[in-house]
């Protein structure tokens, strides 16, 4: 049977070894780094299935480290450990493409749920109601095999793997409502208030994109979800 490789990046010594004994008895192959630039370098000569990284670090951060992994993965799940819960913390950890947050001290069965969500995550296929993947959003032409999104013909851009899977769920609902949990539970496989908040920054660099066109709108609706309108539904 082939483990799961997981990097741990942890400065505290004895917690990083704690962690490591505790996740290679549930059968992981664990990786342990002592500090950000250690754990880049780590990062760079291996594959991993999922990361594991301390945000107050010497040296280099957990928020540095992420920005840095996800400049050289843009798939691969990050999971943050803090010792802090602030709001400004979770939306940072977000917009660098992390995955979900845990906070010290943690239970160790809720770490295990959460590693086990992100690795099955990667493995299921996302499952839609259609095959479709070519489609044409006012002045946009998207392409969500390729992930790729360009604006009346010019020089595409490359979408995330999750901006992409957010735009073609709300491409197949065009115009009409995208339930919020339908979104988080195809994408995140969990909808719970971190992953809403995950979510919604997908959304605002969605939104972002698609300002070249302004025709084009992701509509938020209340306590509901969203819808990706062009100015002809509107009308």
């Amino acid at each position: 049977m082939n483990n799961k490789k997981i990097l741990v990046v942890e400065d505290d010594p004895n917690f990083g070894s704690i962690l490591k004994d505790y996740l290679t008895l549930n059968e992981y192959d664990i990786v342990l780094a002592k500090n950000g630039i250690e754990g880049y370098e780590k990062f760079k000569k291996e594959n991993f299935d999922l990361c594991i990284l301390d945000v107050m670090m010497p040296y280099k951060d957990g928020f540095t480290l992420a920005k840095e992994i996800r400049e050289k993965n843009d798939s691969v799940p990050i999971l943050f450990l803090t010792a802090k819960n602030l709001k400004e913390d979770v939306l940072k950890g977000f917009k660098l493409g992390g995955d979900d947050y845990i906070t010290k001290p943690f239970d160790s069965d809720v770490l295990l749920a959460k590693i086990k969500v992100f690795l099955n995550r990667n493995q299921k296929p996302i499952s839609t109601e259609s095959a479709e993947f070519l489609f044409t959003i006012g002045r946009f032409a998207f392409n969500s095999k390729l992930r790729t999104l360009s604006f009346s013909g010019g020089e595409p851009i490359k979408l995330s793997p999750k901006e992409s899977q957010l735009l073609r769920l709300l491409a197949l609902h065009i115009n009409d409502l995208l339930p919020r949990d339908v979104a988080l539970n195809k994408i995140w496989r969990d909808d719970n208030y971190f992953t809403s908040r995950s979510m919604d920054v997908y959304i605002a660099k969605l939104r972002k994109y698609l300002k070249e066109d302004s025709q084009v709108e992701i509509l938020n609706i209340h306590g509901e979800g969203f819808r990706l309108v062009t100015s002809e539904s509107q009308g």
